[in-house]
């Protein structure tokens, strides 16, 4: 009987490494289509995949501004009624990185607004993403939104891009409005630094983390890159912090696909005054996108921005924290898609 028991043991032992083995398979298998999934999307290949996502619902306006709050799922995640992309004159989206991030994390949206028969465009900004300059050394404005400049510049004469700057993105577009108002039709801030002239990028964020003289003195997360004599050249938020401040309400797949991917800030281009003439970045027409679960960029913050710096619409997404390529992509999506038919 006891040798009985000892073999039948034996047999659910091995049956449970399996299905273990199985398990971890197909975790394994899993991980690595997510994967292929996202290096396709950064080089632009069409993707099949739905996402979770809101309606959107009018809820009122402010003075001129056209306010939208998105919180209603879509159903069985079809594309938006009555969109066609035969409609629009620009087609090209043009989608910027905020702090840390690189195009890696604009996936879903690529995928999305490509089976919209659009044609959405990543950079990685200098130091960002697969762009493999030392962050430390990128000091300016213009050294880090020399990626979306060089694109810009050659941009054939007759087309024109709508701009979108996730974070600290919104100081690059705001840089390249002011650069080549001519070629872009529309720049849309998402959860972003929409400056004003002569305001710093970092600034933005002070009510979280305190004066820019402060953090540059104090903060843990300073990275010396040119010895600790010398200024701090960037920072980086340790992995626990990111996960709070950017993630609050990101599926956990996307967390650590950041984790994986995000680098070193540079610190220059955070603490670098913008100039914005009314001649050439107030004749942009510019939206706004906030993201009301935002521990990163709090939407009372948001809501200051966009009362001094007044664009033409405001959308406002419920359940989305400072990452709502992640959060809540086909709200983002749609948004997107509403701005572009504009006229």
């Amino acid at each position: 009987m006891g040798n009985k028991i000892m073999s039948m043991m034996k047999k659910d032992g091995s049956k449970s490494k399996r299905m273990n083995r199985s398990q971890r398979k197909l975790l394994a298998d899993e991980e690595l289509l997510h994967r292929r999934a996202l290096s396709m999307a950064i080089h632009q290949t069409q993707l099949s995949q739905r996402f979770d996502g809101s309606m959107s619902r009018r809820v009122g306006s402010t003075s001129t501004r056209k306010q939208r709050t998105l919180s209603d799922p879509f159903s069985n995640g079809k594309q938006v009624p009555d969109f066609s992309s035969e409609s629009l004159t620009v087609k090209k989206f043009v989608l910027v990185h905020g702090e840390g991030f690189g195009a890696w994390c604009w996936y879903k949206i690529v995928a999305s607004l490509e089976e919209s028969g659009l044609s959405p465009i990543t950079v990685d900004l200098t130091g960002s993403g697969f762009n493999m300059t030392d962050t430390n050394t990128v000091s300016t404005l213009e050294d880090y939104s020399k990626p979306l400049i060089e694109y810009l510049e050659n941009l054939p004469e007759e087309d024109k891009v709508i701009l979108v700057g996730h974070s600290t993105g919104g100081a690059s577009i705001s840089y390249a409005l002011e650069r080549f108002p001519e070629k872009i039709s529309k720049a849309i801030f998402v959860c972003a630094t929409m400056v004003s002239n002569g305001q710093r990028p970092f600034d933005v964020f002070s009510q979280e983390l305190g004066s820019a003289e402060k953090f540059m003195k104090e903060s843990q997360f300073l990275i010396y890159g040119n010895g600790k004599d010398e200024p701090p050249t960037g920072f980086m938020f340790e992995k626990q912090h990111m996960k709070g401040l950017y993630f609050n309400q990101s599926p956990n797949k996307d967390i650590a696909l950041a984790m994986m991917s995000m680098r070193p800030v540079p610190l220059g281009p955070m603490m670098e005054k913008v100039t914005l003439t009314a001649e050439r970045y107030g004749k942009g027409r510019r939206f706004y996108v906030q993201t009301l679960d935002d521990l990163a960029l709090s939407p009372d913050v948001q809501e200051k921005l966009v009362r001094e710096n007044s664009p033409e619409g405001v959308y406002k997404i419920k359940g989305s924290d400072h990452s709502p390529f992640f959060s809540k992509p086909q709200s983002l999506h749609k948004i997107l898609l509403e701005i572009a038919q504009i006229p």
